[in-house]
């Protein structure tokens, strides 16, 4: 029917709303694009301040002496405030005014990110543990082995032992700051709470279900673009020194490849929380709800209605049905499979993530600066691409819930083939005299102090808790110029050069030197070609893994009753949060720590954060968890593939058991010809039966299904005359029965189409002279419209 004739059966209040309508159009910012739009950049921007966090780590661990058990405990308390309050907003902020609780969100995590960075401004300066800070007169030569109450004697020269201090030690103002730091990632995981459930469902509400996946996709491309920037940003903010502005960067003699090295892991914080507060702006102006997509209201009673009177939602109604709706839920068995296989993937992916940069730093010899770089350049963004490759293939073929489910599961599996290469792209452990190699040269690793000493540094006055690495042309590194048994020294701050090192001279041949220089010895160029191999491996494997992540959360989706997909999300993760972000970075940093060689010391004692590890050990351990974890994920994944392989198969089963046979679809137009909308007893139906007849049962169930399941089959049965005044003049009788609808009655029902359309055409062909006969006479008795 066209839209005029339509239009002049409006009453004249439609007709007064259509004019008004067009006249002033839409308002922009209630199409479901912009929605979009607006929470993509909220997307953007908390996935930037989460992964800064990330590459963050190692600079906050060195400024407050935390070990790596430590500080994943803070960066898992993002998941802690996450959990307080997720499945409450998954379930009541879906019957609420979605948009504006996450602009809330926005405004709570930007407050959060601010928390955060504020302790720098309360902890002082930033004092690195050394032996000897610089000298005033570079003519100066002083012996290392030096006794320190010796150094009086030598007014010339600044001289700071951390280790010897404790009469000028108290209690430091920044010992217990890194609490805030705790605290505000907290209140960043509350804000972000229901940025993600609601988020999702609002599109997927009022989106068509062939765009929802693109939609998506989309949505989670745009979103890596902020993990990209946030460890760029996490890399210019670690290749600046903590102190910038207020000390002189040419006086630290320390470099960013030093363990000791602390970049401004403050500063970013600040950026993200300004990005942050911009995302929540657009919120405020959205409205609740939409039309959905591709549909116009027909009359004002089908508004978005967001502040009406009388339509405010009960929460305790909406409380009364929490627990059956969670019960509901955690009785699918295809969602409790899938929730057990992301909850062990996301423990993998939440290591990797934590501690993948600091990986680079220690196995490779990268500097922190450089690692979240390369992670930022590389890594991030061919997930991006593999994501949104991974949503159009989803769109271009409709791929269905299994292909879906086996598709992911194939691009996981490719993936994880891929990690376990990773194994052989390794590097040696950098020569360390007492630690990993003897002082005579022998390779060997030691967990015990006393190998720190020998007969060659034993006239000197040393400490085991010394770090102040030096690096010999044998390329052996000591970890002090004490410990290597140096009697002089030239040059200034980061320039100095100590001589006549008395360790040097038992592995250096007779015509080599003996001189020491500052800093860490690099390691070979066998080295650089194991971390070329290494990145390609890993680039490729985060491409393909990226490839089935649509797919696999349009599973989750799919697999539940579409009232359910809000709580279904939240539920997903908060279990995801619960089980694997809270616990996976603090028992990965305990066992990092297990591998530590020399631990720092803080400057009124205890143990401070890690100097140097095994990087054998922390190769086998963190690649180990990974995969022992991603390997076991596969077994739920693969249980979920044959469970709705089963299920899709009843669910065509009775498809075509329901489905009309061919002999009964000339009954069908007969008795939709001879009869009015609703059915009533006739004598005859042409074929001998009636109601109560051998073939009036049989109408009766047939005709529901055959009217409810494809639309071709009356075009296909008559003629094109006999089309129009079937549909036309006659209306079905209403269904007595419908078999039980489920997830993936939409796939059963393209499935089952086919065989609908072969029965009806053996219908066409069967007889054709009886059923031209009976098809005039048909028309003759048809009523006239």
């Amino acid at each position: 029917m066209s839209v005029v004739a339509d239009e002049d059966r409006l009453t004249s209040r439609e007709v007064l709303y259509v004019a008004d309508k067009k006249a002033r159009g839409e308002p922009c910012c209630s199409t479901l694009k912009m929605f979009i739009v607006a929470l993509s950049f909220a997307y953007f921007s908390k996935a930037l301040s989460g992964t800064y966090m990330k590459s963050a780590i190692t600079q906050i661990e060195r400024r407050f002496d935390l070990s790596s058990s430590l500080i994943g405990l803070i960066d898992g308390s993002f998941e802690m405030g996450n959990l307080l309050f997720l499945a409450f907003v998954s379930h009541f902020g879906a019957k609420m005014h979605r948009p504006r609780l996450i602009g809330m969100g926005c405004f709570l995590m930007a407050v959060g990110s601010a928390l955060t960075g504020l302790p720098h401004f309360f902890m002082g300066r930033y004092k690195f543990d050394t032996v000897i800070q610089g000298w005033e007169n570079n003519s100066v030569s002083i012996s290392p082995c030096l006794d320190p109450a010796a150094a009086l004697d030598y007014p010339e020269v600044k001289i700071e032992i951390s280790q010897d201090m404790t009469a000028e030690c108290e209690k430091e103002v920044g010992s217990h700051m890194w609490i805030y730091v705790f605290l505000g990632n907290a209140l960043r995981g509350i804000g972000e709470t229901p940025v993600t459930p609601l988020g999702i469902s609002y599109i997927d509400d009022y989106a068509k279900a062939e765009n929802s996946a693109f939609y998506i996709a989309c949505l989670q491309t745009i979103t890596l673009l902020g993990p990209m920037f946030g460890f760029l940003l996490g890399s210019m903010c670690a290749r600046l020194y903590v102190d910038i502005g207020f000390v002189d960067v040419e006086s630290v003699t320390i470099t960013p490849k030093d363990a000791r090295w602390v970049g401004a892991w403050w500063l970013g914080f600040f950026v993200s929380a300004g990005i942050m507060l911009l995302s929540g702006i657009p919120f405020l102006f959205l409205p609740r709800s939409l039309p959905k997509q591709g549909e116009l209201p027909a009359n004002p009673y089908n508004l978005p209605k967001t502040s009406t009177p009388g339509t405010d939602i009960k929460l305790a109604a909406v409380a009364k049905g929490f627990l059956p709706s969670l019960k509901r839920l955690v009785t699918t068995p295809t969602y409790f499979l899938l929730l057990c296989g992301a909850v062990l993937k996301f423990n993998s992916f939440i290591g990797l993530l934590t501690f993948k940069a600091k990986y680079m730093e220690q196995q490779f010899g990268q500097s922190a600066s450089r690692a979240n770089f390369l992670i930022g350049v590389l890594n991030l963004p061919v997930v991006a691409l593999g994501i949104f490759l991974g949503g159009l293939l989803m769109k271009r073929y409709k791929l269905s819930v299994v292909a879906g489910a086996q598709f992911s599961f194939l691009t996981s599996f490719i993936a994880y083939l891929l990690l376990l290469l990773q194994y052989t792209t390794k590097c040696e452990n950098v020569p360390v005299a007492g630690l990993t190699v003897a002082y005579n040269g022998t390779p060997g690793v030691s967990f015990d102090d006393q190998t720190l000493f020998s007969d060659c540094n034993s006239k000197c006055s040393c400490g085991p808790d010394e770090w102040d690495p030096v690096c010999s042309q044998n390329g052996i590194t000591y970890m002090s110029p004490c410990l290597a048994g140096c009697s002089r020294s030239t040059g200034h701050g980061k320039y100095t050069v100590f001589h006549n090192c008395s360790c040097v001279l038992d592995s250096t041949p007779v015509d080599g030197s003996t001189s020491v220089h500052l800093g860490q010895c690099p390691r070979g160029p066998d080295c650089s070609r194991s971390f070329t191999s290494y990145m390609a491996v890993s680039v490729l494997s985060s491409f393909i893994n990226s490839l089935g992540t649509t797919p696999g959360y349009m599973v989750i989706i799919r697999c539940i009753s579409p009232e359910l997909k809000s709580l279904a999300l939240g539920i997903q993760t908060l279990v995801m949060r619960t089980l694997g972000g809270i616990p996976a970075p603090v028992y990965f940093g305990a066992l990092i720590d297990s591998t530590c060689l020399k631990w720092g010391t803080k400057r009124c004692g205890g143990r401070g954060a890690c100097r140097m590890y095994d990087t054998d050990m922390y190769r086998v351990i963190f690649l180990g968890l990974i995969t022992c974890l991603s390997g076991c994920s596969y077994f739920f994944i693969i249980a979920v593939i044959v469970l709705l392989r089963r299920q899709f198969d009843e669910e065509k089963a009775t498809a075509k058991e329901h489905s009309p046979k061919p002999g009964d679809i000339e009954l069908l137009h007969h008795h939709q010809q001879h009869h009015p909308p609703y059915p009533q007893p006739t004598p005859n139906l042409g074929d001998g039966g009636g109601p109560t007849g051998p073939q009036g049962p049989r109408v009766q169930e047939l005709v529901p299904n055959t009217w409810a399941g494809s639309e071709k089959t009356d075009s296909q049965t008559g003629s094109e005359d006999h089309q129009e005044g079937t549909e036309k003049d006659v209306e079905p009788p209403s269904p007595p029965s419908s078999p039980p609808s489920s997830p993936l009655r939409t796939e059963t029902a393209r499935a089952a189409s086919p065989s609908t359309s072969q029965a009806e055409d053996q219908a066409q062909n069967h007889d054709g002279s009886a059923n031209r006969n009976q098809h005039t006479e048909a028309q003759q008795g048809a009523p006239e419209g």
